[in-house]
């Protein structure tokens, strides 16, 4: 079986001349689970939309199940598409639409313009909208109005949306930046679990090292542009962090990071 990406000498080069991605060379299996750290403005994000096929890279090869997407057509580039599920740090939901809308969204790479329209006034494939919300422990806010959950429901709301999509690729990125700290793990260990119930590829752009550390067996540090390194999280070292970082001490609960270094058997500490 092909890798699910291979990516080689990745470059992106903005208008404005700034390099946001600098030769990255990566790949990454079908099913596995991988958490990006790095500071803000590392480049995590724009590679995750050279992942989702929303953004071009300036040099090097994108390759989707063994295909180098660069020669696909619009219409093969848009069925690739349909293979990566995106759920983004506001979750890019319509807040004064129902939930059941936003969760049918789902449906929208592979729906006509016109049954699209016709849920907006009927929801189409209700059954579905409740089943996904169900698996996401929401059910009963099936009709309510989106913008009045709280921050881990609409979360939620994004995850149900990508079941219903059911793409083969699940590209999180800050998925849990706007919650409540008390529901970031819960909502990393659910797209964590159902990303392995389905064996689907789950990759994660985490703002929160411990959170990383302690839920993923694979874990790439991105600065500059560039990957620092590629290790499981037992390998990550204290000194790794400090580069990675670079001064940056607000990313990391050093409090909580201690403790899941030194269950890891790293136990020299960091401090600030």
């Amino acid at each position: 079986m092909a890798p699910t990406y291979e990516l080689k000498g990745l470059r992106k080069v903005f208008d404005d001349g700034s390099v946001a991605v600098d030769g990255i060379s990566l790949t990454i299996e079908p099913g596995e689970h991988v958490a990006f750290i790095g500071p803000s403005g590392a480049g995590k994000t724009t590679l995750f939309r050279i992942l989702n096929l929303t953004l071009r890279p300036t040099a090097g090869v994108v390759r989707l199940g063994g295909v180098d997407v660069s020669g696909l057509g619009e219409s093969e580039l848009q069925k690739a598409r349909r293979r990566i599920g995106t759920i983004y740090q506001q979750g890019n939901r319509v807040g004064r639409l129902r939930v059941v809308h936003n969760v049918l969204a789902g449906n929208l790479g592979r729906w006509s313009t016109t049954k699209a329209f016709v849920s907006l006034i009927s929801p189409q494939g209700v059954d579905t909208a409740r089943r996904a919300l169900g698996r996401v422990g929401i059910s009963e806010k099936l009709y309510a109005r989106t913008d009045e959950l709280s921050g881990g429901q609409q979360q939620r709301v994004a995850i149900a949306r990508v079941l219903v999509q059911d793409p083969d690729i699940i590209l999180a990125d800050e998925p849990v930046s706007s919650v409540d700290p008390s529901l970031a793990a819960s909502i990393v260990t659910l797209l964590r679990d159902l990303s392995a119930e389905s064996r689907k590829t789950l990759l994660l752009n985490l703002h929160s090292v411990d959170l990383a550390l302690a839920s993923f067996p694979r874990i790439v540090g991105i600065q500059e542009g560039r990957i620092l390194f590629d290790l499981s999280p037992e390998k990550v070292t204290p000194e790794m962090l400090r580069v990675l970082y670079a001064g940056d001490d607000e990313a990391i609960d050093i409090e909580r990071l201690n403790e899941i270094l030194s269950v890891s058997g790293l136990c020299r500490p960091i401090r600030k």
